[in-house]
């Protein structure tokens, strides 16, 4: 069926770190530029306005194995900043033109030095979020970033980036984020339709590829999904939270959906962190920093006292109409591991059973993931039976 080789296609652009998609851009557009942005959140519309490729570095599952990044960071750092960097100094990441890290976290701030001494040809920088997203000047600030990174580009593309432009950008990725925001409503209504992983590669190609073709996947695969053949089953329905950064393994989401349904989740949140359109009129640099802060989800990552994040799971869970939470947190990770506790005693609070684990990009393994979810799911399953 067409759906089922969208997604085996999907799949393999996922899991192939040559970065194929971004190649074909780049034979198709000889003189193009690509951006590369690490986790969480980059405004991608300032990179595409300027004509260069914006692509979302998400370390490399375990495609690669790690050993040159070993010899320049800490071997006790997260997975996917150490094999972000792999992908880099294996020569896999060889098109890109610029890279940006945002400031999230202490393994990345840190990271970003080692990119800048590990690759003098290529630009480096850091984007740096508002420390204090409540600030009354935190909207200011961003976009003084932004336009910062802006002359950035614009000194690669050597083109200047026009309010028009910038716009036009804009409405292409306000479509993209209603797209994905369409995908989140089935898999909250009918998940039956479509599976966990089939919802993270749609979420994840969106990095991967230029938007435009990506808006023109989507529409297709919503216009075929009404039309599977598939039936509601007995399972439990969960909120997956812990995938703002470091990803799990798809093959770990599929051992986790043969026992519920996922029916919302934090993944890939960058690619849909902004939750509304981003108005049009005005200024658009102020209207990216100003959604960005005030049309945005939440993340362990983004300090922001207006967006207490266990508040934030709980509304989540009720808007999903979830049973139960799957609260992970990446090893090595110091905010998704502080995060966990919180949000583990916000649903003890409300009464809403939950499975805490932790994991890493590179398991290959996953039996006892496999044994405590359905065991969570049964004793779930008999108690509300």
């Amino acid at each position: 069926m067409e759906l089922e080789r969208i997604f085996d296609d999907l799949r393999a652009l996922v899991e192939d770190p040559s970065f194929p998609a971004v190649r074909r851009w780049l034979e198709a557009n000889p003189q193009g530029k690509v951006v590369g942005h690490f986790q969480v959140f980059f405004p991608e519309e300032v990179a595409h306005a300027a004509g260069l490729l914006p692509v979302k570095i998400a370390g490399a599952g375990g495609t690669v194995q790690v050993r040159q990044a070993d010899a320049r960071i800490a071997a006790f750092v997260c997975s996917i900043v150490r094999s972000s960097l792999e992908l880099a100094l294996s020569g896999r990441l060889d098109f890109l033109s610029l890279m940006v890290v945002p400031n999230i976290c202490d393994a990345a701030r840190n990271g970003c030095g080692v990119w800048v001494r590990s690759f003098p040809q290529m630009r480096v920088e850091t984007l740096y979020h508002p420390h204090n997203a409540s600030s009354a000047h935190a909207v200011d600030y961003l976009v003084g970033e932004y336009r910062r990174i802006g002359r950035v580009i614009e000194e690669l593309s050597g083109r200047p980036i026009t309010e028009d432009a910038l716009r036009a950008s804009i409405a292409l990725f306000n479509e993209n984020r209603r797209l994905l925001r369409e995908v989140y409503r089935i898999k909250r209504e009918s998940p039956w339709l479509l599976s966990a992983v089939e919802s993270y590669l749609l979420v994840r190609s969106a990095g991967l590829m230029p938007r435009e073709e990506h808006n023109v996947l989507l529409r297709r695969v919503l216009e075929l999904l009404p039309q599977r053949p598939a039936k509601k089953q007995d399972r439990i329905r969960v909120v997956f939270e812990g995938g703002f950064c470091e990803q799990p393994p798809l093959d770990m989401l599929a051992v986790i959906q043969n026992a519920c349904y996922i029916v919302d989740d934090d993944l890939m949140i960058g690619l849909r962190w902004i939750t509304e359109d981003v108005p049009l009129d005005g200024d658009p640099w102020r209207n990216l920093a100003d959604s960005y802060l005030n049309r945005s989800s939440y993340s362990p990552v983004q300090r922001d006292p207006r967006k207490p994040k266990a508040e934030m799971l709980l509304r989540r869970i009720r808007e999903a109409g979830a049973e139960a939470a799957i609260v992970a947190a990446a090893k090595m990770c110091e905010p998704g591991l502080e995060e966990q506790v919180h949000y583990s005693r916000a649903l003890d609070g409300a009464g809403i059973p939950h499975l805490v684990m932790e994991f890493e990009e590179t398991m290959t393994v996953f039996e006892q993931v496999g044994m405590e979810v359905e065991t969570f799911a049964e004793s779930l399953l008999f108690q509300f039976a």
